[in-house]
């Protein structure tokens, strides 16, 4: 079934209610006159209820997603508590793991010292190659935690997090329900490489960047979309899918708004009324225009910096992230499934990166809304088809959380025998990976 209304559904968008009471037609007679209805675009306008400002309704919507944060932090405390103790026995620093370690580092030298000015040669060296949004949020809050190293970026991290979570919650609430939308929070906890979540990584702080982005153009909020997304591009290079994702959304609807003009409202996707702009739809506009401006703007400082006009796509060649359609990624594959005995952590990547096609698949089937498959679809485009290092690309998929809702709207029919089963093993697992990836595999998540 598709979602939201059928283009044949009659929408009523109108927030306005009739002061008209209709009789009680149980008691009246069968000759009294049928009760009167009135047009929408006649009916009295009532004053909105404004006793309950912003914070009201932010507390309320966190008291509505507070099962999803719940089930989430009991997944990931589960988690770290598997990894610190599995760390002591080996003893393995936990601090410098989760704060200090590998890209942790990368974007703590450049929040103290800045970026490179020069290009040079030396492979996986230039740290041009890091987008500037974490860095930028950690030397503003070492001004205020400046010890331990590595604290604020991963509060950053941890708090993001939840942000993230809360969002992917609004988005499963906002589709399929309530429970689906808490099983969708605690499946992306539960992820193999879900450890990274509460690390001073980048992928807790783009998720929840992008969870809100596609929740704000489900609802209509274009400016918001655009300006998350432009904020996402800053993080990650992936940030270009999201950008896409709302541009084309966007575009779409301001070309099906022109379409159906002199309408009462046009839904585009559910929960979305695009009717209250007046004649020129302003704020869409907006959003098509904001959502790439944080990639672009970056990839065109480094070119300035580096006084060449491909001075990005350079120092991501110096890293080997090139884009090839996907060749080096089946070869690798075919290694390390057919001629190699892989080690562990390079088949739970493999088998994470078949496991995403086969639910892009599915959600491509259940027809799922629009951006949220241009999204995961340009991300999964975008991983797959580099060439570049191998292992960390289940983390790369970490914020494709759309591909998970088949799953979660699985376990929402289910049993909840059946859904607790899945989820408590889903979280042993993840545990595991966890601290394997981080205590046996040697190199970075």
């Amino acid at each position: 079934m598709p979602y939201g209304p059928t283009p044949d559904t009659p929408i009523d968008t109108s927030t306005e209610t009739s002061t008209d009471t209709p009789p009680d037609t149980s008691t009246a007679s069968t000759s009294a006159a049928p009760p009167r209805i009135v047009p929408p675009s006649r009916r009295p306008r009532v004053a909105p209820n404004r006793t309950q400002g912003r914070p009201a309704r932010a507390a309320r919507a966190l008291r509505h997603a507070s099962p999803a944060l719940l089930a989430y932090a009991a997944v990931r405390l589960f988690g770290v508590l598997v990894f610190a103790l599995w760390a002591r026995t080996e003893h393995r620093g936990v601090w410098h793991l989760l704060a200090e370690s590998w890209d942790c580092d990368w974007y703590l030298r450049i929040a103290d010292k800045g970026y490179a000015d020069t290009l040079g040669t030396q492979i996986d060296a230039n740290n041009l190659a890091f987008f500037p949004l974490h860095p930028l949020l950690i030397r503003a809050g070492s001004v205020i935690v400046p010890e331990p190293r590595g604290a604020v970026g991963l509060a950053v991290a941890v708090g993001c997090s939840f942000l993230a979570a809360w969002g992917i919650f609004a988005v499963g609430d906002h589709l399929h329900g309530r429970r689906t939308g808490v099983l969708l929070a605690a499946l992306w906890g539960s992820l193999p490489v879900a450890l990274v979540q509460w690390m001073g990584y980048t992928e807790s702080l783009f998720t929840a960047l992008t969870a809100w982005a596609l929740y704000a153009v489900l609802t209509g909020r274009w400016i918001w979309a655009g300006s998350l997304a432009a904020l996402a591009g800053l993080t990650r290079p992936t940030g270009v899918a999201l950008a896409a994702a709302v541009s084309l959304t966007a575009l779409l609807t301001l070309f099906r708004q022109r379409r159906r003009k002199g309408s009462e409202g046009y839904r585009d996707f559910k929960g979305y009324e695009g009717h209250g702009e007046g004649r020129f739809p302003v704020r869409t506009l907006l959003g098509t225009l904001l959502a790439p401006l944080g990639w672009l703007s970056y990839v065109a400082w480094v070119g300035l910096r580096l006084d060449r006009w491909d001075g990005y796509f350079a120092v991501q060649k110096l890293w080997h992230n090139e884009w090839d359609g996907g060749v080096s990624t089946l070869r690798t594959m075919y290694d390390l499934l057919a001629v190699q005995r892989p080690q562990l952590f390079l088949t739970m990547v493999t088998a994470t990166l078949l496991a995403s096609l086969a639910l892009f698949v599915l959600s491509v089937g259940d027809r799922q809304p629009l951006p949220l498959l241009v999204f995961t679809g340009l991300l999964l485009l975008i991983v797959l088809g580099s060439k570049g290092v191998y292992f960390p690309r289940a983390r790369f998929l970490l914020p494709g959380f759309p591909l998970l809702l088949p799953l979660a709207a699985a376990l929402a029919r289910a049993r909840t025998q059946v859904a607790v089963t899945v989820m408590v093993a889903a979280a042993v697992t993840s545990a595991a990976f966890g601290g394997h990836m981080l205590l046996a595999w040697m190199g970075p998540p």
